[in-house]
C-alpha cells in the first residue's frame, strides 16, 4: 500500500486493510465504506473501526475533498454513562461530487 496516493483513501479494500493496522491510510480506507453505509458516532467509529481519533480522520477526509457533516448528541456508552455532545458524522458527499445548493 505504500504506492497508494495521498488524498485517495478508497483505493484499497477495506477487507484487505486490517483492524490492526493503525496507519492514517488504513484508517481512511476503512472509514470512508462505513460512513458510505450512514452516519457514524465517535463510539461507533473507535470499537469497530479502531480509529483511535475519528475527528482526526475526519479532517483528513474534508481536506481530501469529502463533505461530512457533524451533529452533536447526547449518548449513553455499554457501561450505561451519559455523554454529552458526541459527534456523529454523516458523509454528504464525495470528492468531486456535486452537492444541491
Amino acid at each position: 500500500m505504500a504506492d497508494q496516493k495521498k488524498g485517495q483513501p478508497n483505493k484499497a479494500s477495506p477487507e484487505k486493510t486490517h483492524l490492526y493496522d493503525t496507519s492514517n491510510h488504513a484508517q481512511l480506507v476503512r472509514l470512508v465504506p462505513r460512513l458510505r453505509k450512514g452516519p457514524a458516532d465517535t463510539f461507533t467509529i473507535m470499537r469497530e473501526l479502531n480509529i483511535c481519533r475519528p475527528g482526526a480522520r475526519i479532517c483528513d477526509l474534508r481536506n481530501a475533498g469529502y463533505k461530512i457533516i457533524t451533529n452533536r448528541i447526547t449518548m449513553t456508552d455499554e457501561w450505561g454513562r451519559i455523554h454529552r455532545g458526541v459527534a456523529v458524522y454523516t458523509l454528504i458527499a464525495e470528492p468531486g461530487a456535486k452537492v444541491a445548493a
